[in-house]
């Protein structure tokens, strides 16, 4: 594994995670390609579409996010990142769609979560009919600030790893300039010897006719 792949490792991992109430996940998305997501949802529920580029070209890609019945309720030309929360209006399947059918040439490492619903609650925590008590109160507070935690870490990380991939590029563009630039000075130091060694080179008779 090289030191690219090992980047991304915690991504990849990522893409076996799914929840009952939406899906995260990273994939690559190929030059002049296409790929859509599919999730149920049911009517009146809220939901949240979220997405980042990682990797790739401008780090840019188009997305559609369209109901059962066709309608397109959410588009984006050529964005890095977004995020889109809507209501269903009906219920049925709705299709999330990324698209780089516009590069041909730039292979893309693509960040999405699909979130259904609200965040599930502590099991056994609120199924009663008494008012929670302050240990089950703490123990609620203390789950949903871990959520957020586990939130920030992952677009902590995807930063991270956008960072290094543009930080490796870089690198191996100045890499290049300066073995270009060295050999453009090595050139021109054998020429101008050639040339200064000419000058004091002593001609023959009959160079001088």
């Amino acid at each position: 594994m090289d030191h690219w792949s090992a980047c991304f490792l915690f991504v990849s991992f990522l893409g076996t995670v799914f929840h009952t109430n939406g899906a995260e996940l990273t994939f690559e998305l190929p030059d002049s390609s296409k790929e859509c997501f599919y999730q149920e949802i049911e009517k009146n529920v809220s939901a949240t579409l979220e997405f980042q580029v990682v990797t790739g070209g401008q780090y840019d890609v188009d997305v559609t996010l369209e109901a059962p019945n066709k309608e397109i309720i959410y588009r984006q030309v050529k964005t890095q990142f977004d995020s889109h929360t809507f209501v269903a209006s009906m219920s049925g399947v709705y299709k999330a769609c990324f698209s780089n059918e516009f590069s041909t040439f730039s292979h893309k490492l693509v960040y999405m979560e699909f979130q259904v619903g609200d965040e599930p609650s502590l099991p056994g925590v609120g199924e009663h009919v008494t008012v929670m008590t302050q240990m089950e109160s703490s123990a609620q507070e203390i789950h949903k600030n871990l959520n957020s935690i586990m939130e920030y870490q992952t677009h902590h990380r995807l930063r991270e790893a956008q960072g290094r991939k543009r930080a490796e590029d870089l690198n191996e563009r100045v890499l290049w300039w300066s073995l270009q630039e060295t050999l453009a000075v090595l050139i021109i130091s054998i020429g101008q010897v050639y040339i200064l060694k000419n000058f004091f080179t002593d001609r023959k008779p009959s160079q001088n006719l």
